[in-house]
């Protein structure tokens, strides 16, 4: 039997778009401190990120982060220097990130998980001259700093952004040992303006170099642009005609920052639509379905253990997903079963 065959002028895969997807993006040529910027100013009063019960707003997260980056420039990072940020999804690496990207340096993330051999080497390949780390690993990126080009540590903590209502004594941290040029957090927050300096970039500048999985072979630093990061946000709105940007919505934000999956569709997503996202550094079934029940996420995107670990918890019978807006799900296949159950569920597919 022959084929019918398909040239790419006939685009047939057109009738297969959701009704008003376009069938080309009309890309703006900008950069990552556009949408960041934008978002400070025209959401300066709405919650951006919500990471252990605290609240950060868009003015407040503006402030800090170009407090940050002044310190980051204080430092001698430079336009198209290495800052290495080696930090679960918590408040600090989305500061950090943009803090990196205002002084046009470029962010290199890191999974905190890593051992020491695999962050040295990672360290040297990008060249990276300061790192930001979680004061529970602070002792191990200091030992390591005398086999890196590494400057300066930063050393953040759990406890620094808390709401009221909870004891710092319960929170998990660490004094990490006296060494030359390791600094706390909230110690250079404090001390820097929320003038940022002015710095020249382009949407062809380097923002980011996001190291491969290695699965068949040594890891490796992708050069990603502003421009390629910018458009592939323009693209994922384009794709979903349900959400409009600058609509009040609230994500659920356990995918890892370090992952360009989490950093695309979770951390910069919300920037550049104006959400509120709710961190989770563990996204285990029952932290993901205490968000569901307590905060009401019209977005997720997950990926398949997630899915299928909540689908299996005793709790998902008794799960409320009628909020749900847009569910996502990368990294590996769904199978149809978890796709059917939730779309039984939430009433929405999962898009792949």
């Amino acid at each position: 039997m022959s084929r019918k065959s398909f040239s790419y002028k006939d685009k047939p895969w057109l009738k297969f778009y959701d009704k008003g997807v376009p069938e080309f993006v009309k890309f703006t040529d900008c950069t990552l401190n556009d949408y960041f910027d934008e978002a400070i100013n025209k959401f300066s009063k709405r919650v951006a990120f919500v990471s252990q019960g605290y609240e950060m707003t868009y003015e407040e997260l503006g402030e800090i982060t170009y407090r940050f980056a002044n310190c980051l420039f204080d430092f001698g990072i430079n336009k198209g220097d290495r800052v290495a940020i080696h930090l679960p999804n918590i408040l600090h690496c989305v500061i950090a990130y943009y803090a990196v990207m205002k002084i046009g340096g470029i962010a290199v993330t890191h999974n905190p998980l890593y051992s020491p051999a695999e962050l040295e080497y990672q360290f040297n390949d990008s060249g990276a001259k300061v790192v930001i780390t979680l004061d529970l690993f602070g002792n191990t990126i200091i030992d390591l700093r005398s086999k890196t080009q590494v400057r300066q540590i930063v050393c953040v903590s759990l406890k620094d952004y808390l709401p009221s209502s909870v004891d710092p004594n319960t929170v998990l941290s660490a004094e990490p040992k006296q060494a030359e040029d390791v600094y706390k957090w909230k110690d250079l927050i404090s001390k820097y303006s929320s003038n940022p300096p002015k710095v020249q970039i382009t949407s062809e500048d380097i923002a980011q170099l996001q190291y491969t999985g290695g699965t068949t072979g040594i890891s490796k630093g992708a050069m990603l642009t502003h421009s390629n990061l910018t458009k592939q946000l323009q693209q994922i709105d384009a794709w979903d005609t349900t959400i409009q940007r600058g609509d009040e919505l609230t994500m659920v934000g356990a995918l890892p920052f370090f992952h360009v999956y989490g950093l695309s569709t979770v951390m910069n997503l919300n920037i550049y639509d104006g959400f509120k996202t709710i961190l989770t550094g563990r996204p285990t079934p029952e932290s993901l379905i205490d968000i569901f029940q307590k905060y009401r996420p019209q977005i997720a995107c997950l990926v398949p253990t997630m899915y299928i670990g909540m689908l299996n918890h005793p709790d998902f019978s008794k799960l409320d997903l009628t909020c749900v807006k847009r569910l996502m799900c990368g990294s590996a296949p769904l199978p149809i079963e978890v796709i059917k159950a939730y779309e039984d569920k939430a009433g929405v597919h999962i898009n792949e």
